[in-house]
Parts: C-alpha cells; structure tokens; sequence
C-alpha cells in the first residue's frame, strides 16, 4: 500500500469517528492513569454502557499531563464538543453515563476544560493555567490518540516527515536541517544533536547503529515513560529518520523492564510499523532499508551513560568505559559508529523535517532551542507532565502552570535535573530553564525531573536522600565517585543525626569537588549537586544542625521532639492507647505527657490528635526540663 493511500485511509477512518452517532469515551490508561484507578474506571465504562444498551465506542489513550486530575477522561457525545473530566472513579464514571450520556447535563462541576467547542460553564481545555503556557511538540499527541493504533498516529502526520525525508532530501540535508534547528540532546548533556549525527555519519564504517535512550531511572521523572506510552511511533519515525541520515540499518530502543507499559506499546509499535512498511527492508519502496529492537535494561542508573548503555546491551556490566576513550559516534555498539539520543531528541525529529529549522528555532533562546518536557511533582498542586518552551523561568513553571504550593506553605527550592541536580532557592526563581542557566546557577536541565519543595522539607535530609540513591547507583569503578559519595553520605548521616561537626561541612566541599574532578562520567561528575548546591544556598540549616542540634524543618528525628500543650489536652487518651512504643503516660481526666526518654519521634502522636485540639506539637531540637515544665 502506497503511503498517501495509508495517510487518505486513516484521515478516512478519524473524520468517521468523528462524525460517528455513537457516543466516544476516551480513558487514559497510561501509568499515571492506572496508579490513579483508570483500568476500574475503564472496565465500568463498558459493563455499564453495555448493561444499557448504549452503543458507544472506547479508546485507551496515554497520559495528558495533567498527573493531578487522574483518572482523567473524555466524553465526546455526536454533535457536541468534547469534554474531558478529572478524578474520574468508577463511581463517577456510572455518574457521566447517567449524567452526561442519558440525561444530557455535561457535569460542568467535574469537568476540566472542552475543546472542538464551547459549553457554559466549562473552560476550553487548553486555556487552562497548567496547559495555557505550554508548547506542545512531543506531547502533541499524547492523551488524544490511541497509541496502539498507528491509524491515529498517520492521521495526525505521523511518518510524513519519514517520507519528506526519503525521497525528498539526501542524508546530509537531513543533518543540516538538525544542525540549523538548534535541537541540542534532551537525554542531559544537552550536546547539538546535529553535531553528533554529522560526526556519526562521518564516521568510517559500512555497519552503524542508532540507539535511543530510554532507560529512565531519576527518582520523580517520567517524561520518557509518558512518550512513550503516548506516542511511541513519534519516537520510531525519528530514529528511523535518523539512521537514513547517518547510514545505519539497525536500531535499538534500550528501555528499563520496569516499564512494561511502554515495552508493550513500543513491541505493538514496531510490528505495526514493520507492517506497513516503515521499518525492514526498502522503506516505502526505497533502497533504504532499517529495523528496530527492543533492549531491556534491569535497571542500572548508571546504563543512562553512553558507553554503559552499549556494553549493557553487548552483554557486559553496564559501566562506563574508561579514559581516554572514543566518542560513540565513533566506537559504540561493538565498536562500531554509534547515534545516541534520548526518547524527547527523537520525538522532535518529525517536527524539524515537517516544519523546517526556522519554525523549530522560533521557540526557545539563543543557545537552547525549541522546548523541553519536565515531571513536574514535590510540593506543588498541579502535578504532572509539561512541555514548556527553553527559556521559560522557574517561577513561570512552578506559579503558573504548577498552581504554587499546596497548602498555603511556603515556596523552599526546586531541584532540577534528576537525582544528580541541584537545589535552587526562592532567590533564583527568575532564573531561566535552559542548559547555560541552570548549569551557572549550579543545577542542570538533565532529562527532566523538577522536584518542588516547601517548607516543611529539610534540606539537609534532601540533599542526604539524593546523595543516597546516586551512591549506591555508582558503579564503583572510580575511586573518587565509589568512596568519595560514601563518605560524604556518612557525613550527611551525622549531620542529621545530630553528630556533625563544623569542618564536617568544609569536608563535603571538598569531597564534592574532588568527586567531580576525579569521576570518569557523568554520574560521578554531578553525584555532589544536591549536596553543594544545598550548601550554597541552604548553609544555615547544615549551622542549625551542627551548633544548635535542631532540624528547622522538624524532618529529622534526632534532632525533633514531640510534645503534649497541658492546655489544649482533653485527656482523651487517643494518642496514648496508638503511641507505638508506649511513650505516652497519663489517664482520663488527667494531662498527658511524653516522656522522651522513649520517644522514637515517629510523629503518630500528632497525626492522630483530633484537629479540634491540636495537643500535640513538634520542635525543632530537645526538650530540656524547662520546656517539659
């Protein structure tokens, strides 16, 4: 089948859809989705509209981005707009059948936004805070098609720029139109991906590989998780895309097995693609011919560096390769010229060959084009997914689109960047999210986690929990990176345990520098961010923990106490029968007290203190004999 006969077929089978008498309910079930309950949404969407007699048609889609409002759904009834719809339980969803689908009211109070339309009382969907500023490239699809069907994917352009390509530009138009772009890799280094496939291309050798990495392991991130359960053919077309350009005939996607979803859909992806032709041999009838394979990775936080990355999938221990060592564009898979991008620098390709190098560079800044997507979660009210133009400033993406923080806390910091990025404070808010900023504000783009915080979060104890993962993620070939963040994780420990010492804190700068210089990657290179960072900007509370013994925040136990107001207690003995350890003395109609001695700081004794009385208090530090009077 010719591709313009696909591409009219599946324009075809979309207006059909849409101009169908049948009710269509879209459900996102990406991993978002069904953490949130969407499958038991889903599968009442059916027994109901099935036990009466409703005729309606249901697609799985992926994850809109909007992490907060999951299950999130949309109702599209004949003639009228869509509506999509947050929180979406099993319980709601027998309400919008009832509601919406039979009795004709559009539930505006659950509603989200409409789009295609306009209904009283129901912003349109993309004017909504958190969706109104973004610039939707490599999210364009995700959550409004079905990603197990490559139809939707064709019908929204998909494959065209494969096509552009082929037959219309020879590779090294190709590289050029990337080169002018301004794309720079979207995987961390934030490296011109033109760059990288020029040299790739001009790299000797008849046998070349392009691999692209998934293999997303930053606590909080899931960007490359979400694409790919979205819209994962947009990712195959730009790495097919990318081998005509480099001269490669084999690719493989290195994505980590605890992803089953995105595995499934980038299996189902393949095969459809293989089908019609897009992946094999003489690509839509050319001489150009290029498969694809699925690696799955078992998890290493370290196989996100390049040269790991390969060896994992050669069969060795995922490590980095030693100095000095060739680039992989030169000597990668098997030693052989490698192209190495991330799932976001793929996805952007179709858009580069449709568009053209002039529009992609009309987003962004003079050194960091087009956009950037980022897991937005922490303390921040609109969790989710965002795709945001490079440029944008912190405080626009936490404010705005983020909704600020819950609770009516306080704004603290945002980490950046993954486990290896920094924290930045309150002062840096206007701080611009491109590659050169962050790096000068001592943070990083990495892929795209951005981790907000308030308050009530203990610097100390967060630059201690990052430092803990990226610890045991080294690969322990560096002497530096394997001893270096051992020792300062000790140090951190101590600090929070109330047994630091001043010079303890000149140590961690030194250690932390010392660990940069020294490391051979990436990851020793910035496993110290979190802890410098937290210095620089946070010294006072590593002060607080030292000379005072006291966690300002209340986080660590060591260095917190809990303790019952005589004045507020109705002795109601809630909070002595449920202390854990039995710390809690006292009786009807007598004031409790916590004797310390036994307390072990676990903060129940406050949780379960009814609101009405709010008795019990936490403190930062020890209660002396004063303080217990």
């Amino acid at each position: 089948m010719s591709f313009e006969r696909m591409k009219r077929e599946a324009k075809e089978k979309r207006e059909a859809l849409r101009q169908s008498k049948k009710p269509l309910i879209l459900v996102g079930t990406a991993t978002c989705g069904r953490s949130a309950g969407a499958l038991d949404t889903l599968e009442v969407f059916r027994r109901e509209l099935k036990s009466r007699n409703i005729d309606a048609e249901i697609i799985e889609t992926g994850c809109l981005g909007l992490c907060y409002a999951e299950p999130v759904v949309g109702v599209v009834k004949p003639g009228q707009p869509n509506i999509w719809y947050r929180n979406v339980s099993a319980e709601r969803a027998r309400e919008l059948i009832e509601g919406y689908l039979v009795k004709g009211d559009p539930l505006a109070d659950y509603a989200l936004g409409s789009t295609e339309g306009s209904v009283e009382g129901i912003p349109h969907l993309f004017d909504l805070p958190m969706l109104k500023p973004q610039v939707r490239r490599v999210l364009w699809n995700c959550g409004l098609i079905d990603p197990t069907n490559i139809d939707h994917y064709i019908a929204s352009g998909g494959y065209e720029a494969l096509q552009r390509a082929v037959f219309e530009m020879e590779p090294e138009e190709v590289i050029n139109e990337v080169k002018r772009s301004g794309l720079r890799g979207l995987g961390g280094a934030g490296f011109p991906a033109g760059r990288k496939w020029e040299a790739c291309r001009r790299a000797p050798g008849d046998e070349k590989y392009v691999i692209c990495n998934a293999d997303e392991g930053d606590p909080g991130a899931f960007q490359d998780r979400s694409v790919l359960e979205g819209d994962p053919h947009s990712v195959l077309e730009g790495m097919i895309i990318a081998g005509y350009a480099v001269g490669a005939r084999k690719g493989y996607i290195y994505v980590r097995a605890e992803y089953p979803l995105a595995v499934n859909y980038l299996e189902i992806a393949i095969s459809q693609a293989r089908e019609r032709g897009f992946v094999g041999e003489n690509i839509l009838g050319s001489d150009f011919s290029f498969d694809l394979d699925i690696f799955q990775g078992a998890g290493a936080f370290v196989c996100g560096e390049s040269t790991a990355l390969t060896l994992s999938i050669e069969g060795n221990r995922g490590m980095p390769k030693p100095l000095p060592r060739p680039r992989t564009t030169e000597k990668g898979l098997w030693d052989k010229p490698t192209l190495l991008n991330n799932v976001k620098t793929f996805a952007n390709i179709r858009w580069i060959i449709n568009k053209g190098a002039d529009w992609f560079a009309g987003v962004g800044t003079e050194r960091s084009k087009g956009t950037a997507i980022f897991s937005l979660t922490g303390k921040i009210a609109n969790c989710g997914l965002i795709e945001v133009p490079l440029g944008i400033t912190l405080r626009e993406i936490i404010f705005d689109i983020g909704g600020g923080i819950p609770g009516g806390k306080v704004f603290k910091a945002v980490q950046t960047g993954g486990p290896s990025g920094g924290c930045l404070p309150v002062s840096l808010l206007d701080t611009p999210v491109d590659f050169d900023s962050l790096t000068t504000a001592g943070s990083i783009m990495g892929s795209g986690g951005m981790v907000v915080t308030d308050e009530d979060t203990c610097m100390v104890d967060l630059a201690r929990y990052f430092l803990d993962f990226t610890e045991k993620e080294s690969c322990g070939q560096c002497s530096l990176c394997r001893l270096g963040s051992s020792q300062m994780l000790e140090i951190l420990r101590a600090i929070t345990e109330g047994k630091g010492a001043m010079e303890d804190i000149d140590l961690l700068i030194e250690l932390g520098e010392a660990i940069k210089i020294g490391s051979i990657c990436g990851l020793g290179q910035t496993i110290p961010n979190p802890v410098l960072t937290t210095i620089r900007y946070f010294r006072e509370e590593y002060e607080a923990h030292i000379l005072k013994k006291e966690c300002p925040a209340r986080v660590c136990r060591a260095l917190i106490s809990y303790r019952i107001l005589p004045d507020k207690c109705e002795a109601c003995m809630i909070c002595l029968r449920n202390c854990p350890v039995g710390a809690i003395k006292g009786g009807k109609k007598e004031v409790h007290v916590i004797d310390q001695d036994k307390c072990s700081r676990c903060g129940v004794c406050m949780s379960i203190c009814p609101e009405r009385f709010s008795a019990v208090e936490c403190i930062p530090g020890q209660l002396s004999e004063e303080d217990l009077k």
